[in-house]
């Protein structure tokens, strides 16, 4: 992954997160937009990787379609060893990141849901319009309280 489309990935997964902590979801589509753009980055990106692995998939002695890790046993006397190494350790601590991540945002969204639903449990009202004598049932629900920073 890129750096810029590291830097973007955390900052938009950081930006969901702060508006499920603070509960301003109306803005959560935007986040997820931008999270789905740099999705759209990192896919391009391992298109190209895919690429450039096959191209010099035969000049090492690898598969075509060979990992990280692969590359690194495969990588020729001299610096190409430290680079793919260094470059294995990062991916493996984003890997950490990006999960860390998701599973905070899970646990948030399933916390919104969960409120949303009590919420909207709380305000059903009788849908029966009608009596038994066939005069309407209007009764007046009683006031109800909402949070208005949503």
């Amino acid at each position: 992954m890129s750096g810029s489309s590291s830097n973007c990935w955390s900052s938009s997964s950081t930006k969901n997160r702060l508006l499920l902590t603070n509960g301003k979801t109306r803005w959560l589509q935007q986040g997820t937009r931008e999270v789905e753009q740099v999705l759209g980055h990192v896919q391009e990106a391992g298109l190209a990787r895919s690429v450039e692995v096959a191209a010099m998939s035969a000049e090492w002695g690898t598969n075509e379609d060979a990992t990280l890790r692969e590359l690194v046993a495969h990588a020729p006397v001299g610096p190409w060893t430290e680079i793919m190494t260094a470059h294995l350790k990062a991916l493996g601590e984003l890997a950490a990141q990006i999960k860390e991540l998701r599973d905070a945002n899970d646990y948030l969204l399933r916390s919104a849901a969960r409120s949303s639903q009590e919420t909207l449990a709380d305000i059903r009202v009788n849908t029966n319009t009608y009596d038994a004598r066939g005069t309407a049932d209007a009764q007046t629900p009683p006031a109800r309280l909402f949070d208005q920073s949503f």
